[in-house]
This record gives structure tokens, C-alpha cells and sequence, in this order.
């Protein structure tokens, strides 16, 4: 006999066995039981959450002569035709491949015909989005007033994709994500019965990764079972298997990006590429981790958010506290900007490498996150001089000068750092040439063509405006005026490129806006205290 897929194996064929939908079977059974039974159904949720499965289960039961608590019998020639699909009174329809108006239309045909045996006959849309227009149209009247022995029950991962025509004749049904509490149960159930030994936090691993589809988590557990067929499955072993880093790493790795050890990172980025990791899904794991390290830091009790072992959670606990919130946001910010670009990448590990070693060079830049930790490394120096260390008398004199107001430019920091005006024209006025409305039209676009660098101060710091038969941009900074300035012969050719105007460009530094901190300060007071941030 031909192997069984788990996934197949374990479908529920009873609504008690349905994981983690309990809103939706007791309002199913007790629709059953009672005999209101609707026209027209639309469950709709992410994959592998029960949706064909309940769909299945319902027209067994509206069918069964033996009901019992609103549950089928599995047990009578009915029951047992539509479980062995053979059954002429249920009708499964692929939506992604019978989408035509004229495969509607051979359904209207047919409802016309009472079913051979039971009481309903149950058409089961799956993906019922991929319907086109017309299609749509033709099932309307259908779908709103079908025969008394007729039930719809479409599916799909997409119902924001139906017209509202469809979604206000149907019982709308929102399967939610199984939680991975109920999904490591519903494997450790199975498994203690077929004999396979799992380790809890293999099971744990495979519910995370299965990100609340239980198909996802039964052929993943599958696909492991196959290749360690007869041992026990370890969370080493499932980590192999699925090409991901195990937490220790996850903790390591971590720990060298907060310690600013840029030499451990490329270490360990390089026995992950010599362990055949995949990058891009190390990036993800990363970005998870420094979520949990937040949550964990940011919650004292231990909360649903993080499923895990009391264990595992007490070591985020203390990893996160370690670092100061707006850190760990950076990291996570710069993890997915690298997950981003890593799809399009040639060599994921350079662009991994290159992320490494700017996030543990702390003089990298002097982004608002940069100089504000560097503001916190002065700071604790500061409070270990008033905690009595042992200091210079020169050196402390020095200290006692410096005004509290050096240490406070934060809310400045802040303020420049804010301000992040897209290029986006403003109304043009009648009275403005039709070459300047042309240019400030599209002014997004050659924005967006220029190079990196002049790219990002123009999308971030400038503002276009008509002015005459020219256009006055608007600098919001000193730093961004400056680039723009030495660059502004690029800029004008490539409006001429694009348009094929000649343009004049006026450049003003929008008045009171403050400069960035002083920088030269910062590196006074480090070089002071006798440490060095910024890196050559």
C-alpha cells in the first residue's frame, strides 16, 4: 500500500478533533443540531488551519442519518462515501483552476438536481478567490437563492479578494492561527501512540517555524521522522534538517553584536557558512531573537508572547537587560533592511558580514541611535567617577566643568533625526510653465534614479517647490545641504535626461533648524575619560 502523508493521515474526521477552531465547531454543531442549517458558508484563514477539513467534516454531518451531538457517525454508507470521496452528494471544486464563468454556469445546472442520498448536497469551493470577475457575477444569484437541498461552503486564504456581493450572502467563518501550545500537543499526542520519540523542544521548534499551521508542523515533523527514521529526534537534529542556527548560536551571536566583538560575529558567520546555513534564515532568526530579548526585557511575568521554556525565557530575560531598548529596535531594524536586501543579492554571507561589522562599530555613523548610545557609554563612566572610582584630580576637575547640558542634546538629536520629508511636490499653481508642472510630477521618480548616497538625502531632507520658471528645493539640514550643493550639476542633468528641460534650482537651508549635535565634543569628553568610541 502507497505511503500516506501524515498531514493526510492525521485529518480530523470529527469536529472535536479539530485543533484549535473551537468558536467555529460549536457554532457549527449547534446549527446541525438544531437545523439551521445556512445556504451559504465562507471560512476563510491562513493555510493549514482546518479549513477544507471542517468543510469536509460539515457535509458528512448535514448529511448523516445518525447524528449525534451534532457530530457524524463515520460509521454509515454516507458518511462513510463522502470520507472515501465517492460520495456524489459533496463536490470538491479547485477555484484556481475551474475559475471560468462557464464552470459556474455548469454549476447552476446542476443544483438543480436533489442528491441521490442524504439531505444536502454540499459544493466546497476551495480557493474561491482565484474566481474571476464574471464568474463571480454568475454565482451571485445562485449563491443568494440556490434549492432548499443545496450548500455552499467556499474557502480561501484571501477573502478580501471577493466581492462584497459574495462576502454579504455567505456566514463568514475566520479561522485563527493555532497557537503552538496546541500544536507541540497535538504532535506529542500522535507520536506517543506511532512510538517516534520526539524531544519537547524539537516539537517547540517545529510549532515556531510552523507559524500557526498545523499541516506545516505535521510535514515538517514528516520530513524529520524520514530522514532520522528509527532514532530519536533532538532539536540539534531538526535545527540540521531545516537549515536553521540552534539558540545557543542565536545567544552567541547576540552577545557579539551587543559586546561590539566584530571579530566573534565573522567568526561565527563563517562556520555557518561552513555548516551550509542558509543566510536569510539566519537573518530571520536573528530578528526573532532580538524581538524575544525585547519582549522579554520589556515584560517582568511570563507572558504567551513568548513560547518557550520557562528556561529559555529567563536567559532572553537576562540577554535583553543587558541592552537598552532602542538598541535592540536598531538591531532588529537592520536585520530586516539585510533580509530585504539579501533577495537580491549575490553573496548573502558579504552582505551578513558587512551588517556585522557595521552594528559593532559603534563610530560607524552618528545616526540619532549611534550618538545617543554613545551619550549612555559617557554616562556610566560618569557614574562610576560619582560612585568614588579611582580618578585623576586634573581629570576630575575637567569632568566638573563640563556643563549637564553637553550630555542632554537628545531632544536636538531627536528633532533632526525626525524630520524625513519625502520628495513630494506640492499643488502646482496655474500660473507655474507646464516644464516645471512636468518636472515636479515626476520629481519622486528622478529622485529615486539618482545615485545611493545623493538619493537618500534628497528622498529624506528636501523639498520642491515651483518657483517662477525654476524650482526652489527646500534642505532640511546642514549635512544634506552641503551633499545636495556639490551635486547639484547630477541633479539638474538628470532632469534633463529625463525631461528634457534646462532647470534652474534654487537651494535654501530651511531657516532655524537646528545643526546636528557637536560632535567634536562627544570624542573630547571620550577621549577624556579615557575610552574611544568612534573607530577610525
Amino acid at each position: 500500500m502507497a505511503y500516506t502523508a501524515l498531514y493526510r493521515k492525521l485529518r480530523p474526521q470529527l469536529f472535536s478533533e479539530v485543533v484549535g477552531q473551537a468558536a467555529i465547531v460549536q457554532t457549527l454543531k449547534n446549527q446541525l443540531k438544531s437545523g439551521r442549517i445556512s445556504h451559504a458558508y465562507l471560512f476563510c484563514g491562513t493555510r493549514g488551519t482546518g479549513k477544507t477539513t471542517t468543510a469536509r467534516i460539515f457535509a458528512k454531518a448535514s448529511n448523516c442519518p445518525n447524528l449525534h451531538d451534532g457530530e457524524p457517525c463515520n460509521t454509515c454508507e454516507i458518511c462513510r462515501g463522502i470520507q472515501e470521496q465517492r460520495s456524489l452528494n459533496v463536490v470538491e471544486i479547485d477555484g484556481a483552476s475551474y475559475n471560468k464563468v462557464e464552470n459556474v454556469r455548469d454549476i447552476r445546472d446542476e443544483v438543480k438536481y436533489p442528491p441521490t442520498e442524504g439531505k444536502y448536497k454540499v459544493y466546497i469551493v476551495d480557493e474561491v478567490h482565484m474566481l474571476t470577475n464574471n464568474a463571480f457575477n454568475a454565482l451571485l444569484k445562485t449563491l443568494e437563492e440556490p434549492p432548499p437541498h443545496v450548500v455552499f461552503v467556499l474557502a480561501t486564504t484571501d477573502p478580501q479578494k471577493l466581492p462584497a456581493t459574495i462576502l454579504s450572502r455567505c456566514q463568514r467563518f475566520d479561522f485563527k492561527r493555532i497557537s503552538s501550545h496546541d500544536i507541540v500537543k497535538t504532535l506529542q499526542e500522535h507520536f506517543a501512540q506511532d512510538n517516534t520519540v520526539f524531544e519537547e523542544d524539537a516539537l517547540r521548534h517545529i510549532a515556531g517555524v510552523a507559524d500557526g499551521a498545523l499541516r506545516d508542523a505535521l510535514s515538517l515533523a514528516d520530513q524529520c521522522i524520514s530522514f532520522y527514521y528509527g532514532e530519536e529526534i533532538t532539536l540539534e537534529k531538526v535545527l540540521s534538517l531545516l537549515g536553521a542556527a540552534d539558540p545557543q548560536t542565536l545567544f552567541s551571536f547576540a552577545k557579539a553584536i551587543i559586546d561590539k566583538n566584530a571579530a566573534t560575529a565573522i567568526e561565527m558567520i563563517q562556520q555557518l557558512s561552513m555548516d551550509g546555513r542558509d543566510m536569510a534564515q539566519f537573518a530571520t532568526d536573528m530578528i526573532q531573537h532580538f524581538r524575544n530579548l525585547l519582549v522579554a526585557a520589556a515584560v517582568e511575568k511570563t507572558t504567551s508572547a513568548l513560547d518557550y521554556s520557562e528556561e529559555r525565557v529567563a536567559k532572553y530575560r537576562e540577554q535583553g537587560k543587558k541592552v537598552q531598548n532602542y538598541m535592540m529596535i536598531s538591531y532588529i531594524n537592520a536585520f530586516s533592511s539585510l533580509l530585504r536586501e539579501m533577495k537580491y543579492a549575490s553573496n548573502p554571507r558579504v552582505m551578513l558580514e558587512i551588517v556585522a561589522i557595521r552594528l559593532c562599530g559603534p563610530g560607524a555613523d552618528d545616526s540619532y541611535t549611534e550618538v545617543l548610545k554613545r551619550i549612555d557609554d559617557i554616562e556610566d563612566k560618569l557614574k562610576d567617577v560619582k560612585a568614588g572610582a579611582s580618578i585623576a584630580p586634573e581629570l576630575l576637575e575637567k569632568l566638573q566643568k563640563l556643563s549637564s547640558s553637553d550630555f542632554q542634546r537628545t531632544e536636538d538629536i531627536m528633532d533632526r533625526n525626525a524630520v524625513a520629508v519625502a520628495a513630494q511636490p506640492k499643488p502646482v499653481q496655474k500660473a507655474v510653465p507646464e516644464d516645471v508642472k512636468k518636472v515636479l510630477a515626476g520629481w519622486k521618480d528622478m529622485v529615486m534614479s539618482l545615485d545611493g548616497i545623493l538619493r537618500s538625502f534628497m528622498d529624506k531632507n528636501s523639498r520642491p517647490e515651483a518657483s517662477g520658471k525654476g524650482i526652489t528645493l527646500t534642505i532640511t539640514d546642514k549635512a544634506s545641504y552641503s551633499m545636495v550643493k556639490s551635486h547639484l550639476d547630477s541633479v539638474k542633468e538628470r532632469i534633463l535626461d529625463l525631461y528634457g528641460v534646462d532647470m534652474e534650482i534654487l537651494l535654501v537651508l530651511k531657516e532655524g533648524q537646528q545643526d546636528r549635535p557637536d560632535l567634536g565634543l562627544l570624542e573630547s569628553v571620550e577621549n577624556t575619560l579615557g575610552f574611544k568610541v568612534i573607530g577610525n
